[in-house]
């Protein structure tokens, strides 16, 4: 389509789009290669075999295992959505269809929402468990843990839709490189030759509310907890409380310093070298971290390591 000629406002002229990826130096493109590749590797492996030994050992079908089990799945599918196409970038030329663009960047949305909804649900476990104990089976039902888990991928998939609809408004004229390792928010909005206006109201709109109502609920929580982690007189009564808190805690802070540095940055600000690190930590360092951050110091999962490796030792002898 010629430049003289006007685009019909829902139609794009791009039919392909051009990943960079994550730099443009030869020299780094092989050794970033294979470590992306191993953290691939480690957060499918890691991800996979915390939700199968939740799965069969029924000493972990609590309410906290029961998000835990979530965070593992969300973490191994946007990590699946994101990590092959950059590793891509690092080998050739990496081309995306529009339709793929638009595909991935609807789930991207969808799992990064479901993360910060699904770290406010375990937050609210772990207030529960420390500040109410007695009630704690009563307030945390099956009931309960299934109302929250529907919310988190309800408010998910409002989201996804919301961002890709209103990308899916957008014309993109000339240029189709877009400058990031994946089709994320801001680089496309950055391509449009028309008004962005709308997309980045809802954007704010959408970040805003799962970023402001997450961080809410977790700042109440971890007062009430620590409030009450403080009152506790025995020593060994406050570290283990402590100890169940500090896993959520490393992987909330990963999480939300990261995401929140890039999505509220406006959309026309020059495209900076941090914009594409920032979302490697809760895109892929994140999910490969977290199997890793609740389970190191977990007897729980120690008990129901040990137990699962001796029970494949013995069927296989």
């Amino acid at each position: 389509m010629s430049k003289g000629i006007m685009a019909p406002e829902n139609y794009s002229s791009v039919t392909e789009f051009i990943l960079l990826g994550l730099t443009q130096q030869p020299e780094l493109q092989l050794p970033l290669f294979f470590l992306f590749l191993g953290i691939y590797v480690v957060t499918v492996v890691g991800n996979l075999g915390l939700i199968v030994l939740i799965g069969l050992n029924s000493h972990l079908h609590t309410p906290m295992y029961y998000f835990l089990c979530n965070l593992s799945f969300i973490d191994l599918c946007y990590s699946c959505v994101i990590t092959p196409r950059m590793l891509v970038s690092f080998v050739r030329q990496n081309i995306i269809s529009y339709a793929e663009c638009m595909t991935q960047l609807f789930f991207y949305s969808f799992f990064v929402i479901d993360e910060c909804c699904i770290l406010t649900s375990m937050a609210y476990d772990r207030y529960v468990a420390i500040c109410k104990p007695l009630l704690y089976k009563v307030t945390m039902s099956l009931q309960v843990c299934l109302m929250l888990t529907v919310w988190t991928f309800v408010m998910g998939f409002a989201g996804a839709v919301a961002h890709t609809a209103c990308m899916l408004r957008l014309t993109f004229c000339d240029s189709n490189i877009i400058n990031h390792f994946s089709c994320d928010i801001h680089p496309l909005l950055q391509l449009s030759c028309t008004s962005t206006y709308i997309n980045e109201l809802v954007a704010f709109i959408v970040v805003g509310i799962n970023v402001t109502v997450p961080s809410l609920t977790l700042f109440v929580s971890y007062t009430q907890i620590l409030s009450n982690i403080l009152r506790i007189h025995s020593t060994r009564g406050r570290s283990k409380a402590f100890s169940t808190c500090s896993s959520h805690i490393i992987a909330v802070c990963l999480f939300f310093g990261s995401a929140a540095f890039m999505f509220l940055k406006p959309s026309h600000a020059e495209s900076l070298p941090q914009d594409k690190v920032s979302p490697i930590f809760y895109t892929i360092v994140g999910p490969m971290m977290n199997p890793f951050i609740y389970s190191l110091r977990n007897k729980d999962v120690h008990v129901a390591l040990s137990k699962t490796l001796k029970k494949s030792i013995l069927f296989k002898s």
